[in-house]
């Protein structure tokens, strides 16, 4: 009896474990399945999320920089700069959001044309539109508008577009000299001799890394860096000693200036001084001395000084901790996606990105000479602003078409739409 007592428990024992097993590696399996999916939409909200909080920072501190001017310069009115720059925001997020709707094909199709119209608006510099400031002549004024604009900040966007469309034809064809050349290589001279010829000359740096990092992913020869590296530093060499100002920047910053009212060395020694004041948790927001016109463009080029300032060394690590995010989003669409018009695109504009920003921090902190270029999404400026944020439109659009990005997106959409709706009958009953 014992023997055929256990002979019949076994059978009604074994499907219970053996469904219970089965239970729990269902669960395991939706749940690796749903890490999975999540994982596949990271570089997204990366992107997105850091982009967000970076613009969200900037409005904040552009508001606290440019109270001070703003009342000097507009009859007491301290909201001047702020509503200004609230302005192209407003403007550039939806701009944004229709960028990350277009398909990677359409993105193709508006390379060429993007490019040429950039081109063309970038030589308006030439006419009687152009508007000068410290020595550059790179804006162009619009009458219709009553605004001006900057062309090479849009110019910057659709070199990015154009050398992922030639780039990717080239392939592997690349490793030859005159696939190189043409038309890449052309068409970036004539970019960024262009903008040379406003007189930009942070303007066509933070372009030159933009066609390094296109060049880098697309697989030209590392060789080919070597060389172009040293015929470069010479072409700067030249730059700095053709112009007095930029001699002078250079001078200063290898301490053979002096740093008084009238030098060069005004503006990086107050940017230092500012950040030295903030510390560890810094002044308040809103309490900076320097941007009591102390500090020139303090909500523009050197935002991030009132940001040590007023935030302190924790704020100052929180910008870098949010480029960092925004950096990995971007590698990982590069690495991850399998069009290589997308990765070449991608890494021209984290070059472009990345490089403006540690260009612009190590002005502030005094690793470089000065260089007027904006903190991308933090300082203040309409062109730099709408023209980053179609950029991350763009960035956006391609990381919805990672392998599986879309899928965990719906997903993710269903899920809220799902929890919305639950949500509204427990509030009507």
């Amino acid at each position: 009896m014992t023997t055929l007592d256990g002979l019949r428990r076994r059978p009604r024992i074994a499907p219970a474990r053996t469904s219970s097993r089965t239970g729990a590696a269902r669960a395991r399996g939706r749940g690796s399945d749903t890490a999975a999916t999540e994982v596949a939409a990271l570089s997204y909200y990366l992107v997105a999320g850091a982009a967000l909080l970076l613009l969200a920072l900037g409005v904040v501190m552009v508001l606290s920089a440019s109270t001070i001017d703003s009342i000097r310069a507009n009859d007491g009115n301290p909201y001047v700069e702020f509503l200004n720059q609230a302005k192209f925001v407003i403007i550039g997020i939806p701009m944004a959001v229709i960028a990350s709707r277009i398909s990677v094909d359409w993105y193709r199709r508006l390379a060429w044309p993007a490019f040429l119209g950039a081109l063309a608006l970038q030589l308006l510099i030439f006419s009687p539109l152009a508007r000068g400031k410290n020595g550059n002549v790179n804006w162009i004024y619009l009458p219709g508008i009553n605004q001006t604009i900057q062309p090479s900040e849009f110019l910057k966007l659709a070199l990015a577009l154009w050398l992922g469309l030639v780039l990717a034809r080239k392939g592997r064809l690349l490793g030859q000299w005159r696939h190189a050349l043409i038309p890449g290589a052309i068409g970036a001279a004539l970019a960024t001799g262009l903008v040379l010829a406003g007189h930009d000359m942070g303007t066509v740096l933070v372009m030159v890394a933009l066609v390094v990092g296109s060049y880098f992913v697309a697989g030209l020869p590392l060789r080919w860096f070597a060389i172009l590296g040293v015929l470069g530093a010479g072409a700067a060499a030249g730059l700095v000693v053709s112009s007095a100002s930029r001699t002078a920047r250079v001078l200063s910053y290898l301490g053979l200036g002096e740093s008084d009212p009238l030098d060069a060395g005004f503006q990086t020694q107050h940017g230092l001084w500012g950040l030295g004041t903030g510390g560890v948790s810094g002044v308040g927001l809103g309490a900076s001395r320097e941007k009591w016109s102390y500090l020139p463009e303090a909500h523009n080029d050197f935002i991030f000084a009132i940001i040590g300032e007023e935030l302190g060394l924790l704020g100052t690590l929180l910008v870098l901790a949010l480029f960092g995010g925004l950096a990995i989003g971007m590698f990982r669409i590069v690495r991850r996606h399998r069009d290589p018009f997308v990765q070449i695109t991608t890494a021209a504009l984290a070059s472009w990105i990345l490089a403006q920003a540690l260009v612009n921090i190590g002005v502030v902190i005094g690793l470089l000479p000065v260089i007027g270029i904006p903190l991308p999404l933090v300082s203040a400026g309409g062109s730099a602003m709408i023209s980053t944020l179609i950029a991350i439109g763009v960035l956006l659009a391609f990381a919805r078409s990672e392998p599986g990005a879309a899928q965990a997106l719906a997903t993710r959409k269903g899920v809220v739409r799902r929890s919305m709706a639950v949500v509204g009958k427990v509030r009507r009953g």
